[in-house]
């Protein structure tokens, strides 16, 4: 490397940050504003967990700290988390639906189970139009998505 470049080098740690990032696309969970804190939680970890393995773009690079102890990448973007009634919920998911956008669903039976099998199960015998949702997620373009959530609030 010339001098010039480890001097270039040295002022590029240096330099005024980067603009925000924008990203084209969203990841929102909308929860039912009922749940408990650690449903809350549950929900919101079950609903975002299969949106890597589906669009693997949404993950970003592996972490490594100071001592290079490394970690698992993560999304490289926000997940917005909104809340609402059981009212919103039910037109969010035909919303969702009518827009074909990636989703995932958490029904209340789905508390009542203890595996992935009996999930899908208890999700498998109940018709659409009468889920009890208590949570979804939504993943795609950001004007498409903010139209699926259109009156729903940011959690607190």
């Amino acid at each position: 490397m010339s001098t010039h470049d480890a001097d270039h080098a040295d002022h590029a740690d240096h330099a005024a940050p980067e603009a925000p990032v924008r990203f084209d696309t969203k990841i929102a969970v909308l929860l039912r504003e009922d749940l408990e804190t650690w449903q809350r939680l549950n929900v919101t970890a079950f609903l975002v967990s299969g949106l890597g393995k589906q669009f693997p773009e949404v993950i970003g690079e592996p972490y490594a700290d100071a001592d290079a102890v490394g970690y698992l990448p993560m999304f490289r973007q926000p997940v917005l988390v909104f809340e609402g009634s059981k009212e919103t919920l039910t037109t969010a998911h035909a919303r969702v639906l009518s827009r074909a956008l990636p989703r995932a669903l958490f029904t209340s039976d789905l508390f009542t189970t203890g595996n992935d099998c009996d999930n899908r199960a208890a999700v498998r015998a109940v018709h659409t139009a009468e889920l009890d949702l208590v949570g979804l997620a939504v993943y795609g373009p950001k004007n498409a998505v903010d139209k699926v959530l259109k009156g729903a609030r940011m959690h607190p």
